[in-house]
C-alpha cells in the first residue's frame, strides 16, 4: 500500500485500540493490542505520518530511534535494594525506569494529555543484547519491570533488509505479535502531501515530468546511489531559504540531498531553466491580467515541459495566496466564537447582578483567553502534535486579544455597548481585509484561466490546470467555498471528455 493508505490504516487501528466501554476500560485488552509494524524503504515519510495521525486524533506522540539504544538504556539500570520477606531480609536487584518509559510520563506531565503513540523507529535494528527483551515488550508493553502507561499505542517502523545491513529479521514468534503494514513509495500520494507542506514548486514540476526520479535506490559500480522522498523534502526546505538569502542553488548543493549523479545534474539544470522562465514570463503580470501579447505568444509556441513549468509557477503563487486567505478565514471563525462567548458571559454576569464594569470584565476575559491559548500551544508542543497551521492560528488570536486589550486601556470606552462596539469594530476591520483579499484572489484565478485559454488553447495544459486545482487541498477548498465559473466550465468539459473515453473503451470491448 502507499503511505496515505498506511496512514489511514494505522489511524483507524489507534482509534480502535483507544476505544473504551461504559466503565472506562479499553475494549481491546493491552495484551491483544498488537503493536503496528510499518515496514518500508527509507525516506518515504513513515515518521511524518505518525505526526499527522497524532495531530488529527488529538493525542500525544513520543518518537524514539532504537538504533542507539542498549539493553541498559531501554530496560533501565540495575541497583540493589533491601527487602524483607516473612521476617527474612534480602538484598535484590531492581531496575531504574527505562529512558523510553520515563519520556512518556514526562510528555504526559508537561502536556496534560494522557493518551498517545509511542513510535519506535528502526525497530528491526536493535542491538543483539536488547533483541531478547523485544518479544516481551511487543506482547506486554513492558521494558524491564516498567510498563508503558495504559492508553499508549505502540507503533514501530523499520526498513527491509536490502536497505540496511544492520537489520535483524524478526522470527515468526515475534512477527505473530505485530500487525504488519508494508508500504511503498508512490509519487502521486507524496505530491498531495508536498502541496500541503509547501514543497518548492521547482521540485514538484520537475517530478511531474520525471516521476521515476522521485524514489530510486540502485547499486552500481560506484556503490549505492539513492534518491528518497526525505531527500526531496529536505532539499526543498534549503532551496526556499537560499532564495530568501540570495544564495546559489547549484549541483554541489543538490548533491548533498540527492545521491544520484544523473538526477542531480538534470534537476540542477532544470532549476536554472525554471528561474529563467520565472523571470521571462513575469508571473505577477499574468495573474494581474496585465501580461503582454509577447508573453502569450511565447507560451503558445513553447514546448510542453516549458508550458508545464510556467503553469506550475502560476499555480504555486496563486495556491499559496489561497492558503493564506483560508488560514485567515479559519482564524477569524475561531476568533468570532471566542468573542461571542465573552459577550455571552457578560450577559449572564449582568443578569445575576454581578460585574458592572464592562471594560474591567472584558479585559480580564481577554487576558484569560490569551493565556489559555498560550497554554494550549505549550501543551500541544510538548505532546509533539502542534502543527504549523494550528500554531499560526492560535498566535493570531492571541495577538488580536492583546491588541484589543491595549486599545481598551488606552481609550477607556464608557459603558458595555461602547466596549463591545470597539471589540467588534476591530474584528470587522480584519473581516473586511480578508474579504477584499478573497475578491482579489478570485480575480487572479479568472486571469489565470483567461491566459491559459489563449496561450494553451485546447491543449492538455488546461486539463492539467483543472486537475491541479482539484488535487490541491487549499485550492479545492477555496473554489468549493467561493466558486469559480471558469473552473466549473472546464471541469464539466473534462468530465464529459472522460465519459466519452469510457464509452469508447466499452464499445471497443464489445468489438462492435
Amino acid at each position: 500500500m502507499n503511505i496515505k493508505q498506511a496512514k489511514e490504516h494505522i489511524k483507524n487501528s489507534v482509534r480502535l485500540y483507544l476505544k473504551k466501554d461504559e466503565y472506562g476500560e479499553y475494549r481491546i485488552p493491552v495484551v491483544r493490542q498488537r503493536p503496528i509494524f510499518l515496514l518500508g524503504s527509507p525516506g518515504i515519510g513513515k515518521t511524518a505520518i505518525m505526526e499527522q495521525i497524532a495531530q488529527e486524533l488529538g493525542i500525544a506522540l513520543v518518537s524514539y530511534s532504537m538504533t542507539h539504544h542498549t539493553r541498559q538504556s531501554a530496560l533501565g539500570l540495575p541497583f540493589i535494594t533491601h527487602k524483607n520477606y516473612k521476617g527474612l531480609e534480602f538484598d535484590i536487584s531492581e531496575y531504574t525506569m527505562s529512558e523510553i518509559i520515563a519520556s512518556i510520563y514526562e510528555v504526559m506531565e508537561r502536556s496534560g494529555i494522557e493518551e498517545g503513540i509511542l513510535f519506535l523507529d528502526e525497530i528491526n535494528c536493535v542491538s543483539e543484547t536488547l533483541a531478547p527483551s523485544m518479544l516481551q515488550f511487543l506482547q506486554y508493553k513492558v521494558f524491564g519491570r516498567h510498563k508503558v502507561p495504559d492508553g499508549w499505542v505502540i507503533v514501530t517502523a523499520g526498513n527491509p533488509p536490502e536497505y540496511n545491513k544492520s537489520v535483524r529479521e524478526f522470527d515468526v514468534v515475534t512477527m505473530d505479535r505485530m500487525k504488519l503494514v508494508e508500504v511503498e513509495a508512490d509519487y502521486a500520494t507524496w505530491k498531495e502531501y508536498a502541496l500541503k507542506q509547501g514543497i518548492h514548486n521547482a521540485v514538484i514540476t520537475y517530478l511531474d515530468m520525471k516521476k521515476n526520479d522521485f524514489y530510486r535506490v540502485e547499486t552500481n559500480v560506484g556503490g549505492k546511489s539513492y534518491v528518497t522522498a526525505r531527500g526531496w523534502e529536505d532539499l526543498s526546505a534549503t532551496m526556499l531559504l537560499c532564495e530568501e538569502e540570495g544564495l546559489t542553488v547549484d549541483e554541489t548543493l543538490v548533491a548533498q540531498y540527492l545521491h544520484n549523479e544523473k538526477i542531480v545534474k538534470e534537476f540542477a539544470a532544470y532549476y536554472e531553466l525554471y528561474n529563467k522562465y520565472k523571470k521571462d514570463y513575469k508571473i505577477e503580470e499574468i495573474l494581474a491580467g496585465t501580461n503582454s501579447a509577447q508573453v502569450v505568444e511565447r507560451a503558445r509556441i513553447a514546448k510542453f515541459d516549458e508550458r508545464l513549468s510556467l503553469l506550475g509557477m502560476l499555480l504555486d503563487k496563486l495556491e499559496s495566496e489561497m492558503r493564506e486567505n483560508l488560514e485567515q478565514s479559519d482564524y477569524l471563525t475561531d476568533l468570532m466564537k471566542l468573542l461571542k462567548a465573552i459577550r455571552t458571559m457578560w450577559n449572564r454576569e449582568t443578569e445575576k447582578g454581578g460585574e458592572t464594569d464592562a471594560a474591567a470584565f472584558v479585559l480580564a476575559q481577554l487576558e484569560s483567553q490569551a493565556q489559555n491559548r498560550e497554554n494550549r500551544i505549550v501543551s500541544m508542543s510538548n505532546a509533539g502534535t502542534l502543527s504549523g497551521e494550528d500554531k499560526r492560528r492560535h498566535r493570531a488570536v492571541i495577538q488580536f486579544l492583546e491588541n484589543v486589550g491595549k486599545a481598551l486601556r488606552l481609550e477607556k470606552p464608557d459603558g458595555a455597548e461602547a466596549v463591545f462596539a470597539m471589540m467588534k469594530g476591530a474584528f470587522d476591520v480584519q473581516v473586511a481585509r480578508m474579504k477584499e483579499e478573497n475578491g482579489r484572489i478570485q480575480t487572479r484565478l479568472h486571469n489565470l484561466f483567461a491566459f491559459s485559454e489563449v496561450a494553451f488553447m485546447d491543449g492538455n495544459e488546461v486539463l492539467v490546470l483543472v486537475t491541479e486545482l482539484t488535487v490541491d487541498v487549499y485550492s479545492a477548498r477555496f473554489i468549493g467555498l467561493y466558486g469559480s465559473a471558469d473552473y466549473q466550465r472546464h471541469n464539466e468539459d473534462l468530465m464529459l471528455h472522460e465519459r466519452q473515453d469510457d464509452i469508447m473503451k466499452e464499445i471497443e470491448a464489445l468489438e462492435l
